[in-house]
């Protein structure tokens, strides 16, 4: 696949990956518009949502668990894939919310899976994807998800806000993530409330717990702030919290497990 020439408004181009994504993602959102128009979608959006914020504020280890199936980078992860036996799972090992991939040609994600997690686990899921529309933010709030993913490195600055704007209008909340000192900056001057330093450069795939640490001094006051990436054991859990993170984000360590439940229970308690 090529690098678009031409992306879509407020979209960034960053080069890598990314750029194979954000093109891949918006040839599938051309075929949705046409085959689910927003009028009609906007209809479905009217429900009660999970805070997700309020997942993340517990006094104990904070996890949200992903589900995900691959990765452009490490291929399959999870051999056995079940995204609702595997939500349950987390659940009952403590998860404080879920993470559900959803980008579709390189994850093997689908909102599908998003759907089937809703109708077994009470937990707050966020909508894990590339996120640059409006038309996605109504489709998450149909989809049933409490909070979506927007990645700053991709979107402009008006983009941005009008996205986090348009999200708490549906009732739904933001996880911002950044990687950088300016991406920082900008979710901040966004309004972003609940901001994710991802430890994995999206563009070279390299990645280093460093990245949270030296953020954190540059986050906006009272942000809820969730380290992503690379968090292998309680180890990294208490150095992460002792530099000021709440939440944590996991994935690949779990997914890898014979079973993520269990495997997410020992981590919490490793935490501890």
């Amino acid at each position: 696949m090529t690098t678009p020439t031409t992306l879509p408004d407020g979209v960034l181009a960053v080069g890598g990956i990314l750029d194979r994504i954000v093109d891949a993602k918006t040839k599938r959102l051309e075929e949705t518009k046409r085959l689910v128009p927003l009028a009609r979608l906007a209809k479905s959006t009217s429900r009660s949502t999970t805070s997700f914020a309020g997942g993340l504020r517990g006094t104990g280890t904070n996890i949200i668990a992903e589900i995900k199936q691959r990765s452009p980078l490490k291929g399959i992860i999870c051999e056995d894939f079940d995204p609702a036996r595997i939500a349950e799972g987390y659940a009952n090992g403590g998860a404080a919310a879920l993470s559900v991939l959803c980008e579709e040609d390189f994850f093997g994600g689908s909102l599908e899976h998003l759907g089937a997690i809703r109708n077994r686990v009470d937990l707050p899921l966020l909508r894990k994807d590339f996120i640059f529309d409006e038309y996605q933010i109504y489709e998450s709030a149909s989809a049933g998800t409490d909070a979506v993913l927007l990645i700053v490195a991709i979107l402009g600055d008006e983009l941005l806000s009008r996205l986090i704007r348009l999200a708490g209008e549906l009732g739904l909340q933001t996880l911002v993530e950044v990687h950088s000192g300016d991406e920082m900056a900008r979710a901040a001057q966004a309004g972003a409330s609940i901001i994710g330093v991802n430890n994995r450069d999206l563009t070279t795939f390299n990645v280093d717990l460093e990245t949270s640490v030296s953020l954190v001094a540059q986050a906006p006051k009272g942000a809820i702030l969730v380290s992503e990436s690379g968090i292998h054991n309680g180890q990294d859990i208490r150095r992460l919290k002792s530099a000021g993170f709440s939440a944590f984000l996991v994935g690949e360590h779990l997914m890898r497990a014979r079973n993520p439940g269990s495997a997410l229970a020992q981590l919490i308690a490793e935490a501890s």
